[in-house]
């Protein structure tokens, strides 16, 4: 198998954690305590001894590849299109590996429970919420964009109001649920009560 065909299987493999990640975000509409509630019945599907690593491989693999095939193709690039898919697969690139990597440091070093205080904290903290706002905004917002030109690329023969379907209709989506996660981490949907031990982490 190729490269771009293992980056394909990995996509798929995270797609699948990715999408119950953003469902788990989307719960906390309802307030942080169903936030929780859906983290810890869904934990076990991936936390767990052979789930987990798996999802790390593909984590790594999936940011290497995604940086690699970009800058190796970067003058071949045309379009606002092919642009498009390539600076969202870069941010979310990059979104990965320091998201992943401040849960695993939650976790190891600061030895908290990565839940959704551990994301909250930083947006209710000043200046840090100035930079946590939109560092998840654009991370679930590119997520659906780079999504969308995929499908675009996938009706290129079609007529042109498909085309922009296929792309702004993801684009649309990733919006609204972009919003809606930034509203319900910054405690605008519910009043947030973020224990002490999350707050100190922004002192």
């Amino acid at each position: 198998m190729s490269i771009r065909q293992f980056h394909r299987l990995s996509a798929c493999l995270l797609a699948a954690y990715i999408l119950l990640h953003l469902a788990n975000h989307l719960v906390a509409v309802a307030g942080a305590h169903a936030h929780i509630a859906f983290m810890e019945a869904t934990r076990p599907l991936y936390r767990n001894a052979v789930v987990e690593p798996v999802l790390l491989a593909c984590v790594l693999f999936q940011c290497g590849s995604e940086i690699w095939m970009t800058l190796r193709r970067w003058k071949e690039r045309s379009g606002f299109v092919a642009w498009l898919q390539a600076g969202s697969g870069i941010y979310l690139a990059l979104f990965l590996l320091f998201h992943v990597g401040a849960v695993l440091f939650g976790r190891a070093a600061l030895r908290l429970d990565t839940n959704f205080y551990y994301a909250a904290a930083g947006f209710v903290r000043m200046p840090y919420a100035l930079f946590f706002a939109p560092y998840y905004f654009f991370a679930v917002y590119a997520l659906f964009t780079h999504l969308g030109c995929a499908a675009y690329w996938q009706v290129k023969a079609r007529s042109p109001m498909v085309r922009r379907l296929a792309m702004g209709v993801p684009a649309g989506v990733g919006l609204v649920v972009a919003l809606l996660i930034d509203l319900a981490l910054a405690g605008m949907l519910h009043p947030l009560d973020i224990p002490a031990k999350y707050l100190t982490i922004y002192q």
